[in-house]
């Protein structure tokens, strides 16, 4: 069939942009029309101790292929559904990988080099689930500094953020300072923010983005709808965080006790509406953790009560 682009959106703007965690308890945004920042772990939302954050996705024409012969598709293609997407079928795994991962230093080249790796590794692992929904899997870029302006927009201040993922130019932005004072050396607290906002480049990937932004109802996300909507946005980066946790636990440079410690991480945030009740944040991670399949991360299809 010929590929339709999707109904223009508020999150289809620029980019997907989430802010990594917030700090302090205040929520920073919706995932979709706001400049989410998609505050994980180590993620895309803005909350100090906890997972949170927004995207903005601006994405392009997500189509699915033209069909070939035998009715596959010739090409890996974003497929912009939720609950149905191929992503989320049963039986799809990650990668087991083994992360060599450079010493956590303090400086934003020792930093740059970790989080380099340590994407190379996430995208290794993601890899074999992608080509199994036959996605595509795309190189993402970290940027240890902040842009005034990016392809997502304006960036978020250090009080909406700690890191945050763009759609718009495939990009993790966790400046030194923002992480530094939010993680310190904690390697496991890294780990679980860095996890998270690849997650949300892997929900940009799917399309998974770019169907939850065509649900949107408001430009800025701001309705108990919205709101609903971009804390199963969340929750699902959380789990698919975790899911890669998992896939590198006790081999390379992650150890069982960073592991664990990192699944851990996602519980320490506040209630949020746009992110979830600390019950759930850690719920959906360690749902993913323990399952090791990606349709443990089938927010779109759970209970309002597994996503409040």
């Amino acid at each position: 069939m010929a590929a339709r682009p999707p109904a223009a959106n508020p999150w289809a703007a620029p980019a997907w942009q989430r802010p990594a965690r917030r700090r302090g308890g205040a929520t920073v945004g919706a995932v979709l029309a706001l400049v989410i920042l998609v505050v994980t772990v180590g993620g895309v939302a803005v909350v100090p101790h906890e997972l949170s954050g927004h995207a903005l996705a601006v994405p392009t024409a997500l189509h699915r292929a033209d069909s070939a012969p035998d009715g596959a598709r010739s090409t890996p293609a974003a497929v912009p559904e939720l609950e149905t997407n191929p992503l989320l079928a049963n039986g799809v795994k990650l990668g087991e990988v083994s992360c060599d991962l450079p010493e956590l230093g303090q400086t934003g080249a020792e930093l740059e080099a970790y989080y380099e790796a340590l994407t190379g590794c996430l995208e290794q692992a993601w890899r074999p689930a992608l080509g199994h929904a036959d996605e595509p899997s795309e190189k993402v870029s970290v940027s240890v500094t902040l842009p005034k302006v990016s392809a997502c927009g304006s960036a978020p201040s250090q009080d909406q953020a700690v890191a945050y993922y763009c759609g718009g130019d495939s990009t993790i932005y966790a400046p030194t300072d923002w992480m530094l004072a939010d993680a310190g050396q904690n390697r496991s607290r890294h780990l679980a923010t860095i996890a998270h906002e690849y997650g949300h480049h892997v929900q940009d990937e799917s399309g998974i983005l770019a169907a939850a932004g065509d649900r949107m109802t408001s430009p800025n996300q701001d309705t108990p709808h919205d709101q609903a909507l971009v804390r199963r946005i969340e929750l699902q980066a959380n789990c698919f965080g975790a899911l890669f946790i998992a896939a590198a636990e006790g081999r390379g440079s992650i150890s069982r006790a960073t592991a664990n410690a990192a699944v851990a991480d996602y519980g320490r945030a506040d209630d949020s509406d746009d992110h979830g009740s600390r019950a759930n944040q850690l719920a959906w991670a360690k749902a993913g953790f323990s399952a090791g399949t990606t349709s443990a991360c089938n927010t779109w299809s759970a209970p309002d009560s597994a996503v409040s």
